[in-house]
């Protein structure tokens, strides 16, 4: 086994340079179409757990309860093998696509959910008066002001996202994690332990850190205008 500072363990990361570019690749794309589904059913539940119907609301707290409550996984497994033994198998990327998709979708829609019933009920009832029905209330009133509460939790779970693609290693995917792993343990290219796993850290802390570091500074941003929005009135009163 070689340790980190060892020449020889670099200098065979160097010289299998591409496999840790392709898998760096292969996490960016599977992450890209993740989320892009997890957005599509976390507005969509989102909206059906704040809708006026009960039934709807019923839909879419099974869906969040039954995803969070269940290991990410063992939710994968179950789909890639499922389909597998049945001769359905659509590949390792797909499924794991679908898998994160749905399951930060779940998340993703409870923030939406959040940032809906934190709008005051007054602008709903605003827009109830103004003649607006459930998806012109949500899309004209609602929804633009709830962006800048749903925006950092929102990021948050994009990183934890991209950080969940590791558990494709679980079905011998081809993400960066799985890669890597193929590459410490191959027969010719096994036993850069350190020096391998170390650029893999740094390659997602690449990814991650700065979206991670958006969150923060929006959350923040957001909690400044508010400070400056409470004391206006008391600006004003003294000035007065």
């Amino acid at each position: 086994m070689s340790g980190l500072f060892s020449i020889d363990a670099w200098e065979k990361v160097w010289v299998f340079k591409e496999t840790f570019v392709i898998g760096f690749l292969n996490t960016i794309t599977l992450a890209f179409f993740a989320l892009i589904l997890s957005l599509i059913l976390g507005i969509l539940f989102g909206l059906m757990a704040t809708s006026e119907k009960k039934g709807l609301m019923i839909l879419g707290r099974i869906y969040v309860e039954i995803i969070q409550n269940t290991p990410l996984i063992l939710q994968l497994s179950f789909l890639y093998y499922a389909l597998a033994f049945s001769g359905n198998s659509i590949g390792i990327i797909p499924t794991g696509i679908i898998t994160l998709g749905f399951y930060h979708g779940a998340y993703m829609a409870e923030v939406v959910r959040a940032g809906i019933e934190s709008i005051p009920t007054g602008q709903f009832e605003a827009a109830q008066s103004q003649g607006f029905d459930y998806i012109g209330k949500m899309y004209y009133i609602i929804l633009p002001q709830s962006i800048k509460i749903i925006l950092p939790p929102m990021v948050n779970q994009v990183v934890n996202l991209i950080k969940n693609t590791s558990c494709l290693y679980i079905i011998g995917g081809s993400d960066l994690i799985s890669l890597t792993y193929s590459f410490v343990t191959g027969a010719s290219t096994g036993g850069a332990y350190a020096p391998a796993y170390f650029l893999t850290g740094i390659l997602f802390f690449i990814i991650c850190y700065p979206l991670s570091s958006l969150a923060s500074v929006w959350e923040n941003s957001l909690k400044m205008r508010d400070q400056k929005t409470i004391d206006l009135p008391a600006e004003g009163t003294v000035n007065g």
